[in-house]
């Protein structure tokens, strides 16, 4: 049996943040993978938190706002509200994860560069094992890089610095 992290965390799998003008890198493929994932922690009755943000374009109980329907999402998966990119400012993440005594994470979710690379930083901070598969994040093209080069640039700064990079 695989030696899972004490939760999945997926951060921001949102209808407006992974359908904008177009679907975002990688998507159905990730899909699958969280999806994956999520069976797995089941079996070993571990659990998994959403991490859903909140903002101006993405307005709670909004179209946008809401969890992609591709995830087979279950009742009993926690969800956590947020406005920052950080998964742990202003939330009651931490308060979650102390309370259940867990100590490693697996993170996956949205955007790369922005709320999953904040929230690794923040929880390696708070002393937390972190786990990633490789691919387990997503974003989009942007100015600068393709979105595969970006996530590629992540995962390697993030890789034995920040969390374990899972091939």
């Amino acid at each position: 049996m695989e030696k899972l992290a004490e939760a999945l965390l997926i951060i921001d799998l949102q209808k407006g943040v992974c359908f904008d003008d177009k679907t975002i890198d990688h998507f159905s493929d990730l899909i699958t993978l969280v999806n994956q994932r999520m069976k797995l922690y089941r079996e070993q009755i571990k659990p998994i938190i959403f991490i859903q943000h909140c903002d101006e374009d993405l307005v709670p109980n909004s179209k946008s706002w809401e969890i992609v329907d591709e995830l087979e999402r279950k009742e009993h998966d926690i969800i956590v509200q947020k406005t920052h990119a950080n998964s742990f400012y202003h939330t009651n993440l931490q308060a979650l994860l102390q309370q259940q005594q867990i100590t490693s994470l697996e993170i996956c979710g949205a955007q790369t560069q922005f709320c999953v690379d904040t929230t690794i930083k923040f929880a390696h901070g708070l002393g937390y094992q972190l786990t990633m598969l490789k691919n387990g994040s997503t974003t989009y093209d942007n100015e600068f890089l393709s979105a595969s080069d970006t996530i590629a640039f992540y995962e390697n700064i993030w890789n034995r610095r920040f969390l374990h990079l899972i091939q």
